[in-house]
């Protein structure tokens, strides 16, 4: 295991190699990592759809859906959230800021893609039809308690689940295993999901299956819309990720292990 030196030290050196890859790359590796997201929505949705005590089905959701992050990192992708720590080796003067920014961008379209091709086939294969249709009900039902918080709520809560998200990360960078890597991930993970933070990139599915199921099952939640869902609620989440992730986690880890240390 390493210690929190060693792992600032390396995560910059991966990161900054990281930011030089190709732009078809980081478009291809983010929508690989979307989809493995989206897929841990799918699967911790339906393994507590049918919980009647709310609670507990948060909890199921909660300890399934870090398969999600396992997949994004021992798979090999590139997450928008995780890597908000891009900003270690900025301000090390290691990389510059539009290498990050347009590693951000490309990443961020890549996310999207990735989530709502999962959200598509989801719907195109009637998974929604699970338990008697209570499936569907249930990814409109999510996806319209998202795009009605307010924008300050979703802000904080976004903030709240990156700074969880790039302690995973963080976590996970630190242990030589693969064993480890998932142990150390699984608990901030799952921290922010049974505490109901909101977290960009699995909100790209969740909205966007929210979006396809009611239009094809013609659920009605009239309160969702495009327009509520990436401006009401991923707008917010986004800029509150990277609060999180850059200020919240980045910039004091940086300035204790990689401030003023030789390169």
């Amino acid at each position: 295991m390493k210690v929190p030196a060693e792992v600032a030290k390396g995560y910059a050196a991966a990161a900054v190699t990281r930011m030089k890859q190709g732009p078809g790359r980081f478009l291809l590796l983010g929508i690989l990592a979307g989809a493995f997201i989206a897929l841990a929505g799918v699967g911790s949705a339906v393994a507590s759809v049918s919980i009647p005590l709310a609670s507990v089905a948060k909890l199921v959701t909660a300890c399934v859906f870090p398969g999600g992050l396992a997949m994004v990192l021992l798979a090999g992708s590139e997450l928008f959230t995780g890597n908000c720590l891009f900003l270690i080796p900025v301000l090390s003067r290691e990389a510059k800021v539009w290498a990050m920014v347009k590693s951000w961008i490309l990443v961020y379209i890549g996310n999207f893609i990735g989530a709502a091709l999962v959200a598509a086939l989801v719907v195109l294969g009637h998974t929604p039809d699970l338990f008697g249709g209570a499936y569907a009900e249930a990814i409109v039902a999510t996806a319209a308690s998202k795009a009605a918080l307010s924008f300050g709520d979703a802000f904080v809560r976004g903030i709240l689940c990156n700074f969880l998200v790039c302690i995973a990360v963080w976590i996970a960078f630190a242990a030589d295993s693969v064993g480890g890597k998932i142990a150390g991930l699984f608990f901030p993970i799952m921290l922010f999901v049974v505490s109901g933070f909101e977290h960009s990139v699995a909100n790209m599915y969740y909205l966007t299956a929210g979006l396809f199921a009611k239009a094809s099952y013609g659920i009605d939640a009239a309160a969702l819309t495009w327009g509520s869902a990436l401006g009401g609620n991923l707008l917010p989440v986004t800029l509150g990720n990277i609060v999180g992730g850059c200020i919240c986690v980045a910039l004091p880890y940086w300035a204790v292990y990689c401030k003023g240390q030789k390169k």
